[in-house]
């Protein structure tokens, strides 16, 4: 496990522990062989023990029909930054499901693109709590969309009833 220094520790990565060293490979992977967040063009922009960060280019195919993102790409953006943020502490022979989710929107999304920030507040033996901030425009970082509570299931590979 990676060393932890404790929530005080200014360097999130230093207090997270993490079961697999090979989180950032595996993360990767997992954001390449989803195909529907592949489909919706949401990028892996970092990965660090317990935290995430991904970008989206708004597209036309984003937008509801009055010309703001559809908050089905939001939601969808949150909980799978979210997802990434957890599945960087869990070993190899687990992987993430969620469980349940609340978003906040706080604001129309509008603008060129969607950036995403998730970290994880309560790592778990078996539920893994973490948030995510939805931001609509890359270049203003205060400019918060929609802010989402994410709890995720930590689940053993090979599990019956389980596509893993």
């Amino acid at each position: 496990m990676v060393a932890s220094k404790g929530p005080g520790d200014t360097n999130r990565e230093s207090w997270m522990k993490t079961k697999n060293p090979d989180f950032r490979a595996l993360v990767e992977e997992i954001f390449q062989k989803a195909a529907f967040i592949r489909e919706l063009g949401i990028e892996l922009v970092d990965i660090g023990a317990g935290h995430c960060e991904t970008a989206l280019v708004l597209q036309p195919k984003h937008l509801q029909q009055d010309g703001v993102v559809h908050a089905g790409v939001e939601a969808t953006m949150a909980d799978h930054t979210a997802g990434a943020a957890a599945t960087s502490l869990v070993g190899a022979d687990e992987y993430i499901l969620t469980a349940e989710f609340k978003i906040n929107f706080l604001r129309p999304a509008r603008g060129d693109a969607l950036h995403c920030r998730s970290r994880v507040l309560k790592p778990g033996r078996t539920l893994i709590v973490a948030e995510s901030e939805v931001f609509a425009d890359p270049a203003a970082p205060s400019h918060l969309v929609a802010k989402a509570i994410v709890t995720l299931a930590v689940v053993p590979r090979g599990v019956p009833g389980t596509s893993r």
